[in-house]
């Protein structure tokens, strides 16, 4: 097999903060993140208008999160990947968080079939 690509300096840290992250999310939290990884690698498939104006809701009044400024953080980190470097970043989550990046892969195959 191949040697994983060598990334950018920037790239490279962007994963390791999202895997340090991850380490510490709850388990709802972990979920939330498989599904928004899931929606980006199947948009077509997964991501409903629902769903997605969903996401854009915020309480009035209520600052958000510390989870929900990182996700948001994910979100732009990811936009900029390219489809390398978002190939890299699951195979790094396989090694260091395998049970989440197992429940990605079958949220990905839930999606087959639909249209």
């Amino acid at each position: 097999m191949s040697e994983p690509m060598p990334l950018s300096y920037v790239t490279a840290q962007e994963m390791r903060c999202l895997l340090h992250w991850l380490s510490s999310w709850s388990p709802a939290q972990r979920e939330r993140f498989v599904h928004s990884l899931a929606e980006k690698a199947v948009p077509c498939k997964v991501l409903s208008l629902l769903d997605g104006l969903a996401g854009l809701s915020v309480e009035a009044g209520k600052p958000p999160s510390i989870f929900e400024c990182q996700m948001r953080l994910w979100d732009q980190w990811f936009r900029g990947w390219s489809q390398e470097e978002c190939n890299e970043f699951v195979r790094q989550l396989e090694e260091a968080l395998p049970e989440v990046a197992s429940r990605f892969y079958q949220e990905v195959a839930g999606t087959a079939g639909q249209d």
